[in-house]
């Protein structure tokens, strides 16, 4: 049963829009490479092949941050080290990415990049520590069978919190 498909849905996207990057700066350059266009006296084969290696590099980038939300959806577990700043990198470049579309392209592109770099946050922070969703609540966490007891509990979800006593006036 999936129980976050946040995350899935990430990952789909990710990876179709890692394509769709890589698709399309290797198009621009062979558009550019097939008309001997030429920006301020660059040489164009040189604007073709960094057109290409950029695509390359930027559609492997977006398909490792999939993995990465693809890796979170099948762990049922937030990511973590190099895997959470990737996933944050890409909700800062899906940020800049939708403030270009806004002032370049037009509103619908820029919605796009919104939605993805809300869901990308989402998936930063539906998950609570190394216990599992947020979601579940302290009695979940003891587990079936689980006791009170603050030695038992760190095997099963971690030491419960409990409030400070009460302050005594004389």
């Amino acid at each position: 049963m999936i129980r976050r498909p946040v995350a899935w849905v990430v990952a789909v996207v990710l990876f179709a829009e890692a394509l769709g990057v890589a698709m399309l700066n290797w198009i621009m350059g062979n558009l550019v490479d097939a008309q001997n266009m030429s920006l301020a006296g660059l040489d164009p084969d040189a604007m073709s092949m960094s057109s290409k290696i950029g695509g390359v590099v930027f559609g492997l980038y977006f398909a490792l941050c999939a993995l990465v939300a693809l890796l979170v959806a099948v762990r049922d577990r937030q990511p973590a080290g190099l895997g959470r700043v990737l996933l944050i990198s890409a909700a800062v470049v899906h940020g800049v990415l939708g403030a270009v579309a806004w002032a370049l392209i037009g509103w619908h592109q820029f919605l796009f990049m919104v939605v993805m770099l809300a869901l990308i946050v989402l998936v930063l922070v539906t998950y609570d520590g190394g216990r599992g969703p947020v979601a579940a609540g302290p009695q979940d966490m003891k587990g079936p069978g689980g006791s009170d007891d603050p030695e038992t509990s760190r095997e099963v979800g971690g030491p419960h919190l409990t409030p400070p006593p009460a302050p005594t006036t004389p």
